[in-house]
């Protein structure tokens, strides 16, 4: 894609939804940390039905530590891979606690050195709650960044690197919110939704499905991404 076609994704993106927003349920900047944290390999979905309970009652990582990791896992137990996320989620929040007052810190480096926060749940956590231009590449975003031909590359940080140079200025801070429900609603992995995509000109995917229950025409295989899942 030319840069003036990629303006133009994101200014029909934009147009359709001005103000895009995480699916994830939080409260402030600490419970989004958890959610982002909770939600590698599982849905937004399933996280926030784990959540709801916790989060009427945890909202700082002082309470976490009080409720403890047994107390936790019967909160998030529902989640995949939910043993290992409980045991980082009560070691971030100590970490907090002793390093950074209780707070989150909104640099990255400060972010991937707690226990269980990686890259993209830095970059999510920079994005939404501190506004930075940060590109948080998933599943979604790298299947639609290959697929489309806006940021092509074989691993995420090669995507990642592909939109930081991409992006045009206006739509920098949102990119990752209209990416990512993008991927999710229309450009799904296994049939993309080509007969109501927004964007359907602009993008260079060639076995287009154009109604609803055709199968696509043979495709070389996905590429997956080389990159922890936070």
């Amino acid at each position: 894609m030319t840069r003036a076609q990629i303006f133009e994704f994101f200014r029909r993106l934009a147009e359709a939804n001005p103000a895009p927003e995480t699916e994830l349920a939080f409260g402030n900047t600490y419970q989004l940390l958890v959610a982002v944290t909770l939600s590698a390999q599982s849905t937004d979905v399933g996280v926030n039905k784990a959540t709801r309970a916790l989060f009427a009652h945890v909202t700082t990582p002082a309470q976490m530590v009080a409720l403890g990791e047994d107390g936790l896992k019967e909160h998030i137990k529902t989640i995949g891979l939910f043993n290992g996320k409980a045991k980082n989620v009560i070691a971030l929040s100590h970490m907090l606690i002793r390093d950074h007052g209780g707070e989150v810190p909104g640099d990255r480096d400060a972010l991937t050195a707690l226990p269980g926060v990686g890259r993209k749940t830095a970059n999510v956590v920079l994005n939404t709650a501190f506004g930075a231009e940060a590109f948080a590449v998933d599943t979604h975003i790298f299947r639609l960044c290959n697929r489309t031909g806006m940021a092509r590359g074989k691993t995420v940080e090669a995507v990642e690197r592909g939109l930081e140079k991409k992006v045009p200025a206006p739509f920098r801070i949102g990119a990752h919110h209209w990416l990512i429900l993008h991927g999710r609603y229309v450009c799904k992995a296994r049939k993309p939704e080509c007969w109501h995509c927004s964007v359907i000109d602009l993008c260079a995917f060639k076995p287009k499905i154009m109604a609803p229950g055709v199968q696509p025409a043979p495709a070389k295989p996905a590429r997956q991404a080389k990159a922890s899942a936070t």
